[in-house]
């Protein structure tokens, strides 16, 4: 069973902890590619922090994690979505997904791209995301209905 975990409106002032989250998150799949630049995870996250579009992750009222959803005219995008190590297989990204999934969905697609090679792409796939295509450096999936949600966690708001 995960712990129980909440959603809140991310802060500006969330953004230098998340960027380091991306960092620690991101390092390993970025040095395996040859792409590890340790200034430029970090500020290619505060170049496209929006925290309107943004939910930190909360487990006991401490910060664990982010996702944010960047709505389009055509399709919503999945980015920025870390879990801390120390979160990480034990369930609650994939309540996570499940519920931003199932409270934001609409008529429209939900889209994302994960690194070659990324863990991450299992999760995905594991709540309805299939391939679109891809290049060199990441994998481009796309979830074209809402995913079943399965029971929702009680405590997430």
């Amino acid at each position: 069973m995960s712990p129980v975990w909440s959603l809140r409106q991310a802060l500006r002032s969330d953004a230098p902890w998340i960027a380091e989250l991306r960092a620690l998150v991101m390092r390993p799949d970025l040095e395996r590619l040859g792409r590890w630049d340790p200034v430029r995870v970090r500020q290619r996250f505060r170049d496209g922090f929006l925290p309107a579009h943004t939910f930190v992750i909360e487990v006991e009222c401490s910060p664990v994690g982010v996702i944010a959803v960047r709505p389009e005219r055509d399709e919503q995008w999945i980015e920025h979505f870390y879990l801390g190590s120390q979160h990480q297989g034990r369930g609650i990204g994939s309540e996570v997904l499940r519920h931003v999934m199932a409270t934001l969905g609409d008529a429209r697609p939900f889209r994302l791209n994960v690194l070659q090679g990324s863990s991450a792409q299992r999760l995905y796939e594991r709540h309805g995301f299939v391939h679109e295509h891809e290049d060199p450096i990441d994998v481009f999936l796309v979830a074209r209905t809402i995913a079943e949600t399965g029971p929702a966690n009680p405590e997430a708001r």
